[in-house]
């Protein structure tokens, strides 16, 4: 046998066991890198059962975000417009537009339009969206310029490191509250310098938790 076989045939299981644990590594620091949200979810936009303009509700005819999402400062959880949100306007503009079918059939039938839900944070996440709306934080901060999109992309990756770079300094990405759906108004150190921003998150104690059990209770 050994006239067969190459003396160094006998380290060829080492190597393999190398080579192996060396593949697995890669894909490992692969995978962590690439199936982060910033590309996992940047750049997601779903095709909508109804399509919708946010660069004309919102940007031209100026459109409050309330009017659509009208918890969005009460509520933990954003809420998607319904039907009768939608008919108190269509009733007399478009009335007729086949795009608006499903609109007008949820409407008449009761049944929820089937928005896609694109912005959604992990079950083990705790977010509260009123919390945030009431302490500054503008839309644009987490949605990005939603009143210049004809279709709604998920614009920011949402993920631990991007909140986590807001709740170490919150003086950069606070807005004066009549400021806070003005998707196009600069943040308080933006307009007025970084101490006023700071000067802002003393005053109304803003103190966004940066341990693991602030987000992951």
């Amino acid at each position: 046998m050994s006239k067969l076989f190459p003396q160094s045939a006998n380290k060829l299981p080492l190597q393999i066991v190398i080579y192996l644990c060396v593949l697995a590594g890669l894909a490992t620091a692969g995978v962590t890198y690439y199936m982060t949200p910033e590309y996992t979810r940047v750049g997601y936009a779903p095709v909508q059962p109804v399509p919708y303009s946010h660069a004309l509700h919102v940007g031209q005819l100026g459109l409050d975000c309330r009017y659509c999402h009208s918890n969005v400062d009460k509520s933990g959880f954003a809420n998607l417009p319904t039907a009768q949100t939608c008919m108190n306007c269509h009733n007399q503009v478009k009335k007729d537009s086949p795009a608006l079918a499903v609109v007008r059939k949820s409407y008449e039938t009761g049944e929820p339009v089937p928005w896609v839900q694109i912005h959604s944070v992990p079950d083990f996440v705790f977010f509260n969206h009123a919390v945030h709306v009431n302490r500054g934080v503008s839309c644009v901060e987490c949605h990005g310029k939603v009143n210049e999109m004809e279709v709604v992309s998920h614009e920011k990756s949402m993920s631990m490191g991007f909140c986590l770079e807001c709740h170490r300094n919150p003086a950069t990405r606070v807005r004066e509250p009549n400021d806070i759906f003005n998707l196009n108004s600069p943040t308080i150190a933006e307009k007025a310098g970084l101490q006023a921003g700071q000067k802002f998150v003393h005053d109304w104690k803003i103190n966004p938790p940066q341990s693991c059990t602030g987000c992951h209770r």
